[in-house]
């Protein structure tokens, strides 16, 4: 499928989203994840599924240059799930000395969690996704019980997996953390869950909701930040009263992420480090 020239970079637009659209608000595309793989960039995105093809599923365009403003090329559904079933909010995790495995959020049993599968290049999976996390505590099922939104951090040689947990509809969507203790990343005995939330609302700050999140670093590589949604009222959801929103953040004794508080809207903070 080819790409339309926009007047920052490009523009990819499917057709199929149009057909398998639900009615007005319906999701269409969501959930991008850029990453950088072995020369070429790959945007991972969940999206309605082509008609026939199942529903809510994960497909991937490799760029055709270096240039992650170029052109991209579509790749296709990435086979998650068995029998083309719902798989969203997909990212790459990055293990030393291993294949690299896509995390994911899918339902299976009428649950919601975080599931994992091994990739055998960066536009396939070798098999379905395993579970890993389930809702399994109070604080993740507010609303609803939900694992979903899953990313990568890197710290101190540690690798943990932050994910957004209870239903963005609520005001106490959150964020949690698994922390891999070694081991194949395929069991879920490999990941331990954080008992608490990392991130979450501040009524004193007038934050709700903050999660579906990624990480980022500074221009000079000395800070992170974290980059979220989140809502400015209890009585907003999951539309598009959320704004996005970052700040840095710190890090605990033992090389986890301090999140701290979630910033008011409106307050000045110093820029990341490095930014001209």
């Amino acid at each position: 499928m080819s790409a339309t020239t926009a007047p920052t970079g490009h523009r990819w637009t499917p057709t199929w989203l149009f057909a398998a659209r639900r009615g007005p608000g319906c999701c269409t595309m969501w959930a991008p994840d850029l990453q950088w793989i072995n020369g070429r960039w790959y945007i991972y995105f969940s999206a309605e599924a082509s008609p026939g093809q199942g529903e809510r599923r994960t497909s991937v365009l490799e760029s055709n240059t270096t240039d992650p403003y170029g052109a991209y090329t579509y790749r296709g559904i990435l086979n998650l799930e068995p029998n083309g079933g719902w798989a969203i909010d997909g990212s790459v995790v990055r293990f030393n000395g291993r294949p690299n495995h896509f995390v994911y959020s899918a339902f299976r049993g009428g649950e919601q969690g975080l599931f994992i599968a091994p990739m055998s290049s960066p536009t396939q999976v070798s098999r379905n996704g395993v579970r890993i996390s389930s809702p399994n505590l109070s604080w993740e099922r507010q609303g609803g019980a939900v694992n979903e939104g899953p990313y990568a951090l890197y710290h101190d040689g540690k690798t943990f997996l932050t994910y957004s947990a209870s239903s963005c509809n609520t005001p106490d969507y959150k964020l949690g953390q698994l922390t891999w203790t070694g081991g194949d990343p395929m069991s879920a005995g490999s990941w331990t869950k954080k008992s608490s939330p990392i991130f979450q609302r501040s009524d004193a700050n007038g934050v709700y909701g903050p999660g579906h999140h990624s990480f980022v670093q500074s221009p000079d590589g000395s800070e992170m930040w974290v980059v979220y949604h989140a809502n400015s009222s209890t009585s907003q959801g999951c539309g598009t009263t959320r704004t996005t929103r970052a700040q840095k953040i710190g890090w605990n004794s033992d090389g986890s992420p301090n999140m701290g508080v979630p910033v008011r809207t409106g307050v000045s903070i110093a820029g990341p480090s490095g930014d001209s």
